[in-house]
């Protein structure tokens, strides 16, 4: 047996097995280990997809969240075009008052 702090050699508690060549395995045993390495395999899929899933809500935030800022942005704009438009009028029904109150 190798001595843990041994360069180049495995410590047996880390050494790699494979269930189908393993003489000393019972058939329940390597069913054992068949279904903790598709549970172990399944964990990190979900754990993948959970990432993913985050950063497509965050973008899908993103983009609703700049769809609400334009429209207030588009809805201000708007209003300050409606009150100059309103205050263009007033200006020129002042010069067209003046322009009448000059020509009598």
């Amino acid at each position: 047996m190798a001595a843990p702090g041994e360069p180049g050699r495995e410590a047996a508690f880390a050494r790699r097995i494979d269930p189908a060549r393993e003489p000393g395995l019972s058939p329940e045993q390597r069913q054992l280990m068949a279904q903790v390495e598709r549970a172990q395999r399944q964990r990190a899929l979900q754990r993948r997809l959970r990432g993913r899933n985050t950063l497509l809500a965050l973008g899908i935030g993103a983009v609703v969240f700049g769809i609400y800022g334009y429209t207030f942005y588009s809805v201000s704009q708007e209003r300050f075009l409606d009150e100059l438009e309103q205050e263009a009028e007033a200006a020129r029904a002042r010069a067209r008052a003046r322009a009448e109150s000059a020509a009598s």
